[in-house]
């Protein structure tokens, strides 16, 4: 997976802020506010999306409705996989990544680990009772 290009990367941050399905005018618009560029701009970067599979797109009426296939989040976690996947050295690619985290990133990402890791734990069998003892007597 590749990283957006800058206005890719423009378009899609302006999708996962507007929290619901837009059409290239609405893009465009909003867009337009930020910098320079023809509308027939956003319609080719959007549907260079739509086709790299970034963005679906439903047909309302006579234009599109275009909407992330992936949230934000989901995004970053992949570019993280991947920078960590490329690394020659994952614990020490780790250890730099986590000694530029501010102490409440690390808190987070600390707490990230638990959840994760407990849903992961397989559950046992249940522990006895305190005082009970089943085990079968002659």
């Amino acid at each position: 997976m590749r990283g957006f290009g800058d206005l890719e990367a423009v378009v899609m941050d302006l999708l996962w802020s507007a929290g619901a399905p837009r059409t290239v005018r609405h893009v465009y618009e909003d867009l337009r506010e930020q910098r320079q560029v023809a509308y027939t701009t956003v319609m080719t970067v959007m549907d260079n999306l739509h086709r790299k599979g970034w963005l679906h797109r439903q047909l309302a009426g006579r234009a599109y409705l275009y909407e992330p296939v992936r949230s934000r989040e989901v995004y970053s976690a992949e570019l993280m996989g991947e920078a960590l996947a490329a690394s020659a050295d994952r614990t020490a690619t780790l250890m730099h990544f986590v000694e530029r985290m501010a102490p409440e990133e690390a808190r987070l990402l600390r707490d990230a680990l638990v959840q994760t890791m407990s849903e992961r734990e397989p559950a046992g069998p249940p522990a006895p009772a305190c005082g009970t003892d089943d085990t079968p007597r002659p």
